[in-house]
């Protein structure tokens, strides 16, 4: 069974409502909004002539949610066009559109009787066969259905998302007892492949998998801050990217999701458990009366944290949870945060941390002990398998490793000695599985399941590349910066290995070395990274240093290397395909626009940055900007206004915030992909190479570029002078400004005027090394490098 969604329906249109609506329409899906009707009518709007029973009234609350989606952030459309799929309506009036879509999904206020109320008009107004969920975050998927036909009963389950809907990875789906297994089957695959979700199916039990661990991670955490006397400030320094957790730590998270929704979350569970378990899920008191202060987070302005004044007065102090008074904080300062920040890699961090003897020690065990103990005696309970659980956390809380690849780093054995020598009982389960010889959770692929190791399941389309490279039967050849492998189904792939992904000398030489055994050995080839980002652009910092020794004979033969190899994958005999995600910036773009063709993250974050340093693209970007604007306009076409969008895109280092956004922006067309999963990258890649190759790929042929030329160079700089004389950019912007239209207008040559691709790749290197000799370019480079941030001077 295949299911089909083209149209959708969202009842409620709260944040959640309308994020979950976002997501949909982003992934091509009509969507209907609806929420209850609007009966209040206001002074402005009688004087419009407008009564109670007029439709922008009654729709009202779904039209206001429609319209914040445009001020949210992060933004929950991944372009602003895709609103044009979300129509709104009301709960009353348009219940017969139901009839009209595939799918529904609730997303009203977290109560039973409301919910089955719903359902009961819903399935009045609805066509046999259409999958109905719900959104709810822990209230029993089976009660909800009570009284409801079989037929409806089949197609109904669980949706939950995770809040961002369209940026956190975690969906949660929970059938009932009677979801027919096949619209079970058909939904996971379709959340995984068309909305890009990480799917957990989830037992129908409070608060689900991740709520549930992740809420008692939380309590356990407060707990044992109060009884260790630490501040807030110091329980977020050791648990964040110390043990593996976002940067947002205990209390920040706290913050951004707000204290109302924690504890409504906490109570649910609260409500259905009963003895030690209901203690835990029982706050203290300081977050009640915080709570009933208003001080719920960021949404209110203070929470556990309050920032107070401006710029270089700006503040932000703790809550002190004893007096309830906010504080300057402090970081945790101990042997062991030291000796983890020191430590190489995941397991060596969380080791040096919870097997210490001190303050931070203490803490970290005693946190880390509850949670995996809790985990171990819940799941069960709440998941078919380990892996659910910690797919869970690592998908739905930004964990890197879940509960049981945190256990498995600590050691399984030598943990629960300790933990029994301090009177724990350890899970049976547990216990046999070390009875049983077998040493960790998870080994080589596989995971503990009743007794024995099983292979995790993996779709096909799930290739990790992180895996693959390190297997070394499928390394062809491999230098300090990048790796090639065998794909399989006669494809390579590339994959870089230098910090942060970024591009230096051995980058570039893997790259012409890979494309010539390609064109001897292979049928394709794909570049997909691994890591935060795809990549982030050329090594920022060597090219400092041979600037600031006078090295501008090194410096020209990088350049000239660089347009070499971006040269190489445009023309390259065999279809070079490459897989950008999350931030592809500078050279990272400039890699992937001459590409056959681009699978892009539906994250995937693209821009030429290098005004931010001082500098103008020196890889080719310019001129493949510009090539991609002009390749399917007609011969004759007026190229002033498409100079001038590309002039405007690099000068003001524009970056699309999502794929969607990079194609409106020029970096993606026709030729290229969006991929909903970011997980399929690397296989949708893959077959992409495959496909061109099969069609019998040939190569662009290489035509003289028509350009705007001395006249359209004295267009582009009219803004740029403007800006100048407002006092909105500096001397030296205007400086960068010129060197980057006198490359896009071709130099000083007529209107009009075809040039060959080499004397503007000729252009884009002299004003790159007569750029980075500036003394205020190195100052914005340097600054970079130190803060992260551009400096404008």
């Amino acid at each position: 069974m295949t299911i089909h969604i083209r149209r959708a329906a969202v009842l409620g249109s709260g944040v959640m409502g309308s994020g979950i609506a976002a997501h949909l329409a982003n992934q091509g899906i009509s969507v209907l909004l609806l929420d209850l009707p609007v009966e209040d009518v206001t002074d402005e709007e009688r004087a419009k002539g407008l009564s109670a029973e007029h439709a922008s009234i009654r729709n009202k609350r779904a039209v206001e949610a429609k319209k914040q989606l445009f001020k949210q952030k992060p933004a929950p459309l991944a372009s602003k066009e895709n609103a044009h799929r979300i129509e709104v309506g009301n709960l009353e009036d348009d219940l017969e559109k139901l009839s009209d879509v595939d799918w529904i999904i609730e997303v009203v206020v977290e109560n039973l009787q409301v919910k089955q109320q719903l359902f009961e008009k819903v399935e009045a107004h609805t066509k046999p066969g259409t999958i109905v969920s719900s959104n709810t975050s822990g209230i029993s998927v089976n009660a909800m259905v009570e009284g409801r036909s079989e037929t409806f009963r089949k197609h109904f389950l669980g949706t939950h998302f995770f809040n961002p809907p369209r940026y956190l990875h975690l969906l949660e789906i929970i059938p009932t007892k009677d979801t027919d297994s096949e619209v079970l089957a058909s939904m996971k695959a379709f959340a995984e492949d068309a909305l890009g979700k990480g799917v957990v199916e989830a037992k129908d039990t409070p608060n689900f998998i991740g709520n549930r661990i992740g809420t008692y991670g939380l309590l356990v955490s407060v707990e044992q801050m109060v009884k260790n006397g630490l501040s807030i400030t110091e329980v977020d320094s050791i648990t964040g990217p110390l043990i593996g957790r976002p940067k947002s730590a205990t209390f920040r998270t706290l913050d951004v999701v707000g204290l109302d929704t924690f504890l409504h979350v906490a109570k649910n569970v609260y409500d259905q458990v009963d003895g030690e378990e209901k203690n835990i899920f029982d706050p203290p008191k300081f977050m009640k009366e915080i709570a009933e202060k208003g001080w719920i987070g960021s949404k209110a302005g203070q929470g556990f944290y309050l920032k107070k004044g401006k710029g270089k007065d700006k503040q932000i102090l703790e809550l002190d949870p004893e007096t309830l008074e906010y504080r300057e904080g402090k970081k945790l300062k101990a042997p062991s945060v030291e000796m983890a920040k020191q430590a190489k890699g995941k397991a060596a961090k969380i080791q040096a941390l919870a097997y210490a003897d001190d303050k931070a020690g203490t803490f970290t065990w005693e946190t880390l002990k509850a949670s995996l103990l809790y985990s171990a005696e819940k799941t069960s309970e709440i998941a078919n398998d380990i892996v659910a659980v910690d797919n869970a956390m690592k998908w739905g809380f930004g964990w890197d490793l879940g509960p049981f690849e945190v256990w498995d780093a600590l050691g399984v054995r030598k943990s629960v000695e300790k933990m029994e020598a301090d009177g724990e009982t350890v899970p049976t389960w547990v216990k046999d599985m070390l009875e049983s010889g077998y040493e960790s959770f998870y080994k080589a692929g596989a995971f503990y399941h009743n007794g024995t190791y099983v292979n995790i399941p993996k779709s096909e389309k799930e290739i990790d590349i992180s895996v693959h490279i390190k297997n070394e039967t499928n390394v062809i050849k491999k230098n300090a910066g990048a790796v090639l492998t065998d794909l399989g189904d006669g494809i390579a792939g590339l994959t870089f290995t230098s910090p942060n992904n970024s591009i230096g000398l051995d980058v570039i030489q893997m790259v012409e070395k890979s494309i010539d055994e390609v064109e001897e050995n292979y049928n394709g080839l794909v570049i997909s990274n691994k890591g935060k980002n795809f990549c982030v652009g050329a090594n920022l910092m060597m090219m400092l240093m041979e600037a600031q020794d006078f090295a501008f004979d090194e410096l020209d033969l990088v350049i000239r290397k660089f347009q070499q190899m971006t040269a190489k994958i445009r023309y390259s005999s065999k279809p070079v395909v490459t897989a950008p995600f999350q931030m592809s910036l500078g050279g990272g773009a400039e890699i992937c626009m001459p590409s056959a063709s681009i699978q892009a993250s539906a994250e995937t974050y693209m821009g030429l940055v290098e005004v931010g340093v001082g500098l103008i693209p020196g890889g080719g970007g310019n001129k493949e900007l510009y090539l991609r604007e002009i390749e399917n306009v007609p011969k004759g076409t007026e190229l002033q206004p498409i100079a001038n969008k590309v002039f405007e895109r690099i000068a003001m280092a524009k970056v699309g915030t999502s794929a969607q956004e990079s194609a409106e922006n020029g970096y993606l067309g026709e030729r290229d992909d969006i991929i909903a999963n970011h997980r399929h990258l690397t296989w949708s890649a893959k077959r992409k190479a495959m496909e061109l190759s099969e069609k019998g790929y040939a190569p662009p042929v290489r035509k003289p570029i028509p350009v705007v030329g001395e006249t359209g160079y004295a267009t582009m700089l009219l803004g740029a002078k403007a800006l100048k004389l407002s006092g909105q950019i500096s001397d030296h912007d205007l400086k960068i400004a010129e060197k980057l239209a006198f490359v896009l207008a071709g130099g000083r040559v007529a209107k009009n005027s075809e040039v060959d691709e080499q004397y503007l790749l000729d252009l884009e290197r002299e004003a790159f090394l007569s750029l980075i000799a500036e003394p205020k370019t190195q100052m914005r480079m340097q600054h970079m490098l130190k803060t992260g941030k551009p400096l404008r001077n």
